[in-house]
Order: structure tokens, then sequence, then C-alpha cells
């Protein structure tokens, strides 16, 4: 019985304090439009130009951020083919210097075919090591050196993209 007595006294209080708070937001409210209602005409066209002025400045931040995200975009694409280039040097030197530390065949038909496509990009690197060899097997330090130095340059290549991309872009 205590309980039902306390609980029905809080929600008096509850219904109250609702009560209380919608007059004062009322008030408030009426004090606004009074006030609104108050102001001389100077008021309200310096208030006028000051929205305008927002609004514009507003207006011309959207622009701005959307040339800044098509730039970012295209910065991205680009990011991407230069990582699918270097995918493919990678990969091409990890194939020739495999070939050779299995001692793959020079006479074979893709190991020729390879070594064609594979010329432009290692010919600055060959004989830059000494290459250790026993029998046909050989380790091609040479080309590991041009994996290397491939990969500092794809790094080079990926920060100036970020670089021109601005500080708000994705390239990674």
């Amino acid at each position: 019985m205590a309980q039902d007595k306390l609980a029905a006294d809080e929600a008096r209080r509850l219904a109250q304090h609702e009560r209380i708070k919608e007059k004062v937001e009322r008030d408030v409210h009426e004090d606004i439009a009074q006030e609104a209602q108050l102001q001389s005409p100077v008021d309200r066209a310096q208030h006028g130009a000051v929205a305008a002025d927002l609004k514009r400045k507003a207006a011309r931040e959207v622009v701005e951020t959307e040339a800044e995200v098509d730039r970012a975009r295209r910065t991205s694409r680009v990011s991407q083919v230069v990582d699918y280039v270097f995918f493919l040097i990678y990969s091409l030197i990890a194939l020739e210097v495999g070939l050779e530390l299995l001692g793959a065949r020079e006479s074979s038909g893709f190991k020729r075919f390879l070594d064609a496509v594979t010329t432009p990009i290692l010919a600055p690197f060959r004989g830059l090591m000494p290459d250790p060899s026993v029998g046909s097997f050989q380790l091609m330090l040479s080309y590991v050196v041009a994996g290397v130095v491939y990969l500092i340059l794809h790094q080079a290549v990926k920060r100036l993209l970020r670089m021109v991309a601005g500080p708000t872009s994705a390239v990674s």
C-alpha cells in the first residue's frame, strides 16, 4: 500500500514537472517572438546580411569540398594503376629470380619470352652484383637489388601522389 502511494506521488510530481517545463518553454518562445518583432529594420537588415554571408560561405565550402573529393578520387585511381604496374614488375622480377634459382633452361620458350619482357626493367641491374651459382642454379642478387630499388621507387611515387592529392586524400 505504501508503495502504491509512493508511485502515485511520484507520478503526480512528474506530471507537475512536465506542466512547469511546458510553461517555461512557451514563455521562452513568446519572449523570442516579441524580441524579433521589436527589432529595428536596421537590425533585421544586418541579420539578413549576416545570414546571406553565411549561406555564401557554406555554398563555397561545399564546392571546394566537392573539388577536393574529385581530386582525391582521381589520385586514388592513379594510385591503383601505379600499384598494379609495380605489382607486375615485382612479379616479373620474382619469376625471373625464381627460374634462375631453379636452373631453368635458357632455350625454353617461356624463359626466352620472360627474358625479353624483363630486359627493359632489369637491364640497368645486370652485372651489378656477383651472382653466385652452383651448376645451373644461380641466385641473381642483381635482380634482388632491382626489386628493392623498384620497391623504393614505388613508395616514392606513392608519397608524391599523396602530396599532390592534398591532406584529405585517401591514397593508400
